[in-house]
């Protein structure tokens, strides 16, 4: 009999068998598992390269220029900017993506499963921040306090995972959530306050493609070509208007569409199916697949497609552009002495620890929010704590927050030995308290997961 839960591989089989990862290999490299220890073997690659007797080769390379374009429209950016501004706009567009997602028919639905983990983020937003810039109150480095207010998920569910089953599933779902937050806030830091010189014309021309995706989205359509084109437009202009282009791939992630379709949709596949066996043919399978992409909202699609590009590729490669700074001795004496530094370091690990405690102690105080049965003090504080893994993004803003070169690399350190120190201090919080002291009664655990919502029929049939 057909397992189910394993169905074949499409096509024909093959006539030579190809050896395949082992099951338990495939469920790890399928996590974000498998994307944080990529980060963590660029990040060592980088570091190395960086201290290497070939040293000046990493600069120079990430240096090096390379353009694209027709006749005299051309786009000319070094490495490094190729890969800052163009592969992690693809980054954010995931990020939106699974924001959209989340919001629509996930656990930002419910108010009560989100008082929690947003109050938290909060918490994990402004108190980090807050420390930063009582440390670094003015100067150039006091536009570094947006560094400290992100959360690197990937390596905190990494490490979770590692926990197995005695880390409870509810907890990874809180941090999950909280990490949306958490990035909807830094991307909102970015875009106000980390943004050059504009330029009306090219905002003018973002504008109108960003009512063209909402446009496409109330119109109901579903192929991803149109709002893969629009979204290229949309990078290309908001790059010309002097706001960040990630910001571009967010947008995209925001306006594309995520509610399941009618039923009727679904069922009509049966008809193409049915007509596919009937009698093969290129343009009877053309239709039977169309059919089939259309059972599932564009964003789940791109997002399906695109995941593990990012997580495997994008910032892995990110981590291996801008993580390279140099630690010869002159550099962390330099840096063990100096308020960037020890602002970010501290702010990262304390900062989040006691934000995100203390804002989830609010919500559960004041019956704002719930957590579900499972999570107990120590589990909170624990992923608390691992919170101030913060790298992606952290060294993103850097890159957006210092022109000089030396902060960079000074807030690039206090990055590295915060996100260290967090996750040894959360991994050790985890494994010593264990179990202990309870946080959930059995009366005050959240309510069960809201099913998802009815299919809903599109504006406009296109």
């Amino acid at each position: 009999m057909l397992d189910v839960t394993q169905p074949p591989r499409p096509g024909p089989a093959q006539r030579v068998s190809v050896p395949t990862l082992s099951p338990s290999s495939k469920l790890y490299f399928g996590t974000e598992a498998g994307g944080s220890a990529l980060l963590l073997l660029a990040t060592v690659l980088a570091l190395a390269w960086a201290n290497s007797p070939w040293s000046g080769s990493y600069t120079s390379f990430w240096s090096t220029h390379a353009s694209i374009g027709v006749g005299d429209l051309a786009l000319s950016l070094d490495l490094r900017h190729w890969v800052n501004d163009a592969a992690m706009a693809l980054f954010f567009l995931v990020v939106g993506l699974e924001i959209t997602r989340e919001v629509t028919v996930g656990e930002l639905r419910d108010r009560r499963n989100v008082a929690a983990p947003v109050l938290g983020a909060l918490g994990g937003l402004t108190v980090p921040a807050a420390i930063y810039l009582a440390v670094n109150h003015s100067g150039p480095a006091s536009a570094g306090w947006g560094i400290v207010m992100s959360t690197d998920t990937a390596f905190v569910l990494g490490i979770l995972a590692l926990f197995g089953p005695r880390c409870p599933d509810r907890l990874r779902l809180f941090l999950l959530t909280l990490a949306i937050v958490d990035d909807i806030g830094a991307i909102t830091v970015m875009a106000l306050f980390y943004t050059g010189g504009m330029n009306a014309t090219a905002l003018v021309v973002a504008a109108v493609l960003v009512a063209v995706l909402v446009g496409l989205r109330w119109a109901g359509v579903w192929r991803l070509t149109p709002y893969v084109l629009v979204g290229v437009a949309l990078w290309v202009a908001v790059q010309a208007s002097g706001v960040h282009p990630t910001l571009a791939g967010v947008l995209v992630g925001l306006l594309l569409p995520a509610r399941p379709p009618d039923p009727e949709v679904v069922e009509r596949t049966r008809e193409y199916g049915q007509a596919l066996r009937e009698a093969p043919d290129a343009e009877r399978a053309r239709l039977a697949a169309l059919a089939v992409a259309a059972t599932v909202p564009a964003g789940a699609r791109l997002l399906q497609s695109l995941h593990r590009w990012t997580a495997y590729g994008v910032v892995p490669v990110f981590g291996l552009a801008n993580a390279g700074v140099p630690l010869d001795a002159e550099t962390l004496r330099t840096a063990a002495t100096s308020p960037v530094t020890l602002g970010v370091a501290g702010a990262l690990v304390a900062g989040n620890a006691i934000g995100i405690t203390s804002g989830t102690a609010v919500a559960l105080r004041t019956g704002l929010g719930v957590l579900p049965g499972g999570v107990r003090w120590s589990h909170l504080m624990a992923g608390a704590t691992l919170a101030g893994i913060g790298f992606t993004i952290a060294l993103f803003i850097t890159a957006l927050a210092f022109s000089d070169e030396q902060l960079r690399e000074q807030a690039t350190i206090g990055i590295l030995a915060g996100s260290v120190t967090a996750a040894v201090a959360g991994v050790v919080l985890l494994r010593v308290l264990g179990e202990r002291f309870s946080l959930c009664s059995p009366e005050t655990e959240g309510p069960p997961s809201l099913p998802p919502r009815p299919w809903v029929q599109p504006s406009v049939h296109v």
